[in-house]
């Protein structure tokens, strides 16, 4: 049989002849060490669903528009992306002196280069945009990434995980977890890959309330008011390709939630980003390009990638920056199996909540106790690296569902399109009635498990738990402590809050519309009992909204916890920067994705001032 009457074959034996999305799930869908085997590739032009929509079940009667948003499986063939039929770009793998192939990706890899004028040590989601935008200023840049570099969108070395935006991405982790700090293992996925946690996040795109950015400035950190920032929430949602779902598109489960909210007084808002509203459900901003999760790989690094400038190598673990003098002048990284100095004017360390000060301490930059005891010989006292880490604490509810629900959100996920993730609310507590503090998150992923099917998260976004991250040794690949110390707080108000939060979807399912949608509590369940019951539950299984932050605090340099000043600088060290979500003092109201896109434009417009 011909490729094209298998593509028709298959199509129409799910009643959607003409069309290739289907294949997305199909059995003719293979996957190769985390690849797609997809026989070439399947490119869903955006024309052909315009205006499609589907009819929901009786008592789900609302249009389901289906958004013009479809996973594109790359290989070769062209593809239509708001305009003309363009051929995606291939990745030649290169034998010449000046190119060397990763075995494992089939991706080009530039040699290491012994001198350049900037190091960025991250190519995660602050990281590329430093990157991208010193070398477009001019600044000679190299990007050293621990795990691969797949290249430019359109490369066939892509995971598919990585590339789909209906789920979280999983594939190249870090591997970390809570290990026996807490009652119940926690893992903390981080991705070890360019694009960093872009390349895994649930695509939703929120930016806080101005308090949050307001706290950062009135704490000593000139230039990081809300007005300074907006600009930079504007260009970095420009240049995420960031669009908004409208609320005929959200699923039935989605809608549900969306509506049902009226319950509690949660009005329906436009959208999430208003930086001075409070309260409500929206449809989610979101990060999704024709189905791809559109990280900062694609939106940043790719148009900067033919600048002679760039130069970005994978699979390259930075040990640690070499400091000579109070000044930064290179680090050390292993690489190909060796260990190799580059030696640069400035240094830009960008690994992360987790990541970044394990570089620092492994450096000498940190608490003089920690780094002795390793043998590591102290090079700036700063007892705040590592420390002040803190996450959105996070619990799941889930329910039964019911039959009328699982037969529309079967039949929406017959046509290729059911995200997991697409409205969320902005919701208080009794801690922060003026404002918000709390997320509420419907989620339905089939991929977890009959118990989670059915669920909806709930977020404390302003916690006052904090832990740390200690390195055990000087080996750059072993696992650090990482201690969330969740819900430790000794007024137990981060546990206090997600109870409160719970509570409050028990009453928005209990609703009678809502009712017959949700069916009955089944996590933690009815038998939990009331506020302390919740309270005493969410203590005894501790989780995490995926946003660390805080572990490189900013802050002025009479500030003894502080790590870095206002332009990213590490107290006491010349030429060595920090530019990720560690350096936020505290969290905003907000997932961290677009605020990390916001502080590497930041650290970036000062970096440049410098130069």
């Amino acid at each position: 049989m011909q490729w094209s009457q298998g593509v028709a074959a298959c199509c129409a034996s799910v009643g959607l002849a003409g069309l290739g999305e289907r294949l997305l799930g199909h059995q003719a869908h293979h996957r190769v060490d985390g690849r797609v085997d997809l026989l070439d590739a399947i490119e869903m032009r955006r024309d052909e669903f315009d205006g499609a929509h589907l009819t929901a079940p009786d008592g789900l009667s609302h249009p389901l528009r289906r958004p013009c948003t479809q996973l594109l499986v790359h290989r070769h063939l062209p593809t239509r992306r708001n305009g003309p039929v363009t051929p995606h770009a291939r990745l030649i793998v290169s034998n010449s002196c000046n190119h060397g192939s990763n075995e494992r990706t089939g991706v080009v890899t530039r040699d290491l280069p012994r001198e350049v004028d900037t190091v960025v040590v991250g190519g995660g989601t602050s990281g590329n945009v430093v990157a991208a935008r010193l070398a477009e200023s001019g600044t000679d840049v190299l990007v050293l990434e621990a795990g691969p570099d797949f290249g430019p969108f359109g490369s066939e070395a892509w995971p598919s995980d990585i590339l789909d935006a209906t789920r979280l991405g999983h594939s190249n982790d870090w591997g970390y977890d809570s290990g026996d700090t807490l009652p119940v293992k926690v893992a903390f996925e981080r991705a070890r890959a360019i694009g960093g946690c872009s390349d895994f996040n649930g695509t939703t795109q929120t930016w806080g309330h101005r308090r949050d950015y307001d706290g950062w400035a009135e704490a000593g950190n000139a230039g990081w008011s809300t007005d300074e920032l907006l600009p930079l929430f504007e260009e970095g949602t420009r240049k995420m390709r960031v669009k908004r779902y409208r609320a005929a598109e959200l699923t039935p489960w989605q809608r549900a939630w969306y509506d049902g909210g009226t319950a509690v007084g949660l009005p329906q808002l436009d959208t999430l980003n208003n930086l001075d509203e409070t309260v409500g459900f929206a449809p989610e901003d979101n990060n999704i390009v024709d189905g791809v999760r559109w990280n900062t790989a694609f939106a940043y690094l790719d148009p900067a990638r033919q600048l002679p400038n760039l130069r970005i190598v994978g699979d390259a673990h930075v040990d640690r920056v070499v400091v000579e003098h109070g000044r930064a002048t290179g680090v050390l990284v292993h690489w190909r199996g060796a260990a190799h100095t580059v030696r640069a004017a400035r240094v830009v360390v960008a690994g992360g909540a987790y990541n970044s000060p394990q570089v620092l301490q492994r450096s000498g930059i940190g608490a003089p106790g920690l780094l002795r005891g390793l043998g590591i010989e102290v090079v700036a006292d700063l007892p705040g690296v590592g420390e002040n880490l803190h996450d959105q604490p996070f619990a799941l509810m889930s329910w039964s569902g019911s039959e009328k629900m699982a037969r529309a959100m079967d039949e929406l996920r017959a046509t290729g399109w059911a995200p997991d993730e697409q409205a969320m609310a902005k919701a208080a507590s009794s801690f922060d009635p003026d404002v918000f503090d709390l997320h509420f998150l419907p989620y339905s992923p089939t991929h977890r498990g009959a118990e989670k099917r059915w669920s909806c998260g709930v977020g404390a976004l302003l916690p006052h738990s904090r832990g740390h991250v200690r390195i055990l040794t000087r080996d750059p690949e072993a696992k650090p402590l990482i201690d969330h110390r969740f819900l430790s707080d000794p007024d137990r108000h981060d546990a206090q809050v997600l109870a409160e939060g719970m509570m409050q979807l028990r009453e928005i399912a209990a609703a009678p519309a809502m009712r017959d949608l949700v069916g009955t509590e089944i996590h933690p369940g009815p038998e939990t009992g009331g506020l302390d019951g919740l309270v005493r539950h969410v203590e005894a299984n501790p989780d995490n909204y995926w946003h660390p932050v805080g572990t490189c605090k900013m802050g002025p340099a009479d500030d003894p916890t502080a790590v870095v000043g206002n332009d990213g600088q590490v107290h006491g060290i010349a030429g060595c920067y920090v530019a990720d979500c560690s350096i936020m003092p505290v969290t905003p109201r907000a997932t961290t994705a677009m605020p990390a896109v916001v502080i590497g434009e930041r650290i970036a417009q000062f970096l440049i001032k410098r130069v």
